[in-house]
């Protein structure tokens, strides 16, 4: 099985295995010298039979919450599919979990996400037209500033309480969302995520939204764990 491996991109791209684990044999190298316009560290996990045969995997951006901020990539492993991963799970995904630095904000990062993202396409074996993204809190709020900045590049996203700017939902009317927020959240309001869906389904969207009547902010543990988020995600993808 395929582990999560530390990786860095800077302004000249310096890349490797961290100390955390190894991935196996048959993972393709990246290059230890290669033009990028951000500095970025982020987690790489490839699926167990990746470079086994000849295919092209999708490939999902997960972006962490305000709390995960900082300069260790063990902060991003403590949820979401990260989380999961560094437990063992196998996922059919390549999946890029990068660290927000301290005091930055997701919604502020479109740009950096972006070429994190045409690095990987770059680099490693990906569907492009199977690219999702998923975020939590104020990763949730990233998920929907980078979709509604890129609408073309995804084909379905998941943001998990979070919110953004109804006014540019009309980008989403053809990427599938599926929203999930705790009716009792007390750090974000439901109607965060709410407005949000209801703009792009006015706009003719395709928006779903998941409340949890009992939980309060936590609302992306029993998300994540849910594989039917999973076979949702793989149900879609770019015409």
């Amino acid at each position: 099985m395929r582990l999560l491996t530390a990786l860095s991109v800077m302004v000249i791209l310096m890349s490797g295995c961290g100390e955390n684990k190894m991935v196996q044999t048959g993972q393709r190298p990246m290059s230890m010298a290669r033009k990028a316009t951000m500095e970025m560290d982020y987690l790489l996990y490839l699926p167990k039979n990746y470079g086994k045969e000849k295919k092209d995997w999708p490939l999902m951006i997960f972006l962490h919450g305000a709390g995960e901020r900082g300069s260790s990539l063990d902060k991003v492993k403590v949820h979401g599919p990260a989380k999961l991963v560094d437990q063992g799970k196998d996922m059919p995904f390549i999946i890029i979990s990068p660290q927000c630095p301290p005091g930055i904000w997701w919604p502020n990062s479109i740009e950096k996400i972006m070429a994190l993202i045409d690095e990987t396409i770059e680099t490693y074996d990906v569907d492009t037209s199977r690219i999702y993204l998923t975020g939590l809190s104020m990763g949730g709020y990233g998920t929907w500033a980078t979709a509604c900045t890129y609408p073309e590049r995804f084909a379905a996203i998941a943001p998990i309480c979070g919110g953004g700017m109804p006014f540019i939902t009309h980008n989403l009317a053809d990427v599938p969302v599926w929203a999930f927020h705790g009716a009792k959240d007390d750090v974000v309001p439901l109607s965060e995520s709410q407005k949000m869906v209801d703009a792009v389904n006015e706009a003719g969207g395709n928006a779903k939204l998941t409340v949890y009547p009992d939980l309060a902010h936590d609302s992306w543990t029993k998300t994540y764990d849910n594989p039917e988020l999973y076979e949702w995600f793989l149900e879609h993808s770019k015409k």
